[in-house]
């Protein structure tokens, strides 16, 4: 008996150790954009960008909503603020507010979401679109970046946004 216990042993270990995780040779495809943003944006949703914009270069801070620092909510929710506009705090609560609105139909004041952590599925970011045009390529986003702070740059010029990018959501309405 004394015997078979090693052997057992060995057994149990080799059986439990199988890979949990489904491993894929095939490359992550990046979707191609066509953009076909017509509307005019409302006075109000410039007014938000141009606040926002005021924060470029200011750094990142957890929590943070001010000159001293701040996260990408932050922004979001200062910005909204200081035009009377209220919205949630996190990340989290904003993913589910106003109208989720196709890529091809953003506008200037248009919120845009993203999985930048390691579960492709949990919204970890958020940042206004700031810039449209007839080309995906002319779409830009002002976020506030972990390394950088506040800043503005393309949508989906880099293949980390456009991996990381889930949906967008419009809270104020474009001028028809």
């Amino acid at each position: 008996m004394k015997r078979l216990l090693p052997f057992l042993f060995i057994a149990i270990l080799v059986c439990s150790c199988k890979s949990k995780k489904n491993y894929s040779s095939k490359k992550r495809q990046t979707p191609t954009i066509d953009v076909n943003t017509t509307a005019k944006p409302s006075e109000e949703a410039e007014r938000i960008v141009k606040y926002a914009k005021t924060f470029d270069g200011t750094r990142y801070k957890y929590g943070g909503t001010t000159k001293r620092g701040m996260d990408c909510s932050g922004l979001i929710y200062t910005s909204f603020k200081e035009h009377d506009i209220s919205l949630p705090r996190t990340t989290s609560g904003l993913q589910g507010t106003g109208d989720w609105i196709d890529i091809k139909e953003v506008n200037v004041g248009d919120l845009v979401f993203f999985a930048t952590g390691s579960d492709p599925n949990r919204i970890s970011h958020v940042g206004i679109i700031t810039k449209t045009g007839s080309s995906r390529d002319d779409l830009e986003f002002i976020h506030t970046s972990t390394s950088r702070g506040v800043v503005e740059e393309p949508l989906f010029r880099y293949e980390y946004w456009q991996k990381a990018y889930r949906h967008a959501r419009r809270v104020i309405s474009p001028l028809a």
